[in-house]
């Protein structure tokens, strides 16, 4: 492929760095992680948005947790329609292959992705609605949650709402595929939802019971 270029400096400097520290240093659990394969006790489904660093939060080492990360956290409905379904697919694979105890879904403060659902929700955004973008139709599953929560006159308040339907839809979605609602009633799988404050370093969790979010 001939537009494939090597490496930023910067980063080569960095991958060295790591290789003569972290890896030396924990090089016996590297290679059994290798030779044994992972069996990560926890699925994490987490936004794209690089200040989200869901293994530095929780101070996860390697192996521990299967994560998968999206525009705006989000884990569509079941549809076994035959198209490609990378989300669909991780869930999958975490809860019928790695037999995952935990699927975790974080969402956070300020998503650009939850950002755009209110803006073509409200017509500010028409470039989102058209077929051809890929952002404006992974948002379109967030629709359902802009509707619980237009009528927040706030926007601040509203974007931060639908921050955590986000959360709430992608719960929900997860328990119309077979598998999960399986495991869920077997008593072997739960699922927990998030939603982390960036700049104040806090996290909410859903209770299902108050149908809000409380700090841990």
């Amino acid at each position: 492929m001939e537009h494939a270029r090597p490496l930023p400096t910067y980063l080569v400097h960095r991958y060295h760095g790591w290789k003569a520290t972290a890896y030396t240093e924990n090089q016996a659990w590297y290679r059994r992680l290798a030779n044994e394969g992972q069996h990560p006790r926890a699925m994490v489904i987490s936004c794209c948005d690089s200040r989200v660093h869901v293994t530095s939060i929780f101070g996860a080492d390697q192996g521990e947790f299967f994560i998968h990360r999206n525009i705006a956290n989000l884990v569509p409905p079941h549809e076994p329609d035959g198209n490609q379904h990378g989300t669909s697919a991780a869930v999958e694979y975490a809860v019928t292959a790695l037999k995952v105890a935990h699927v975790i879904v974080m969402g956070h403060s300020n998503c650009g992705g939850v950002q755009g659902c209110m803006d073509m929700c409200t017509g500010k955004a028409p470039a989102l609605e058209e077929k051809s973008s890929f952002v404006g139709r992974w948002m379109d599953i967030l629709r359902p949650g802009y509707e619980r929560v237009k009528k927040i006159e706030n926007e601040d308040k509203r974007r931060h709402a639908l921050e955590k339907q986000a959360v709430i839809i992608s719960l929900e979605n997860l328990m119309t595929f077979p598998f999960v609602a399986e495991a869920v009633e077997k008593g072997t799988l739960t699922l927990h939802g998030l939603w982390h404050e960036i700049g104040e370093g806090g996290v909410e969790q859903y209770s299902p019971t108050t149908g809000g979010f409380t700090p841990i």
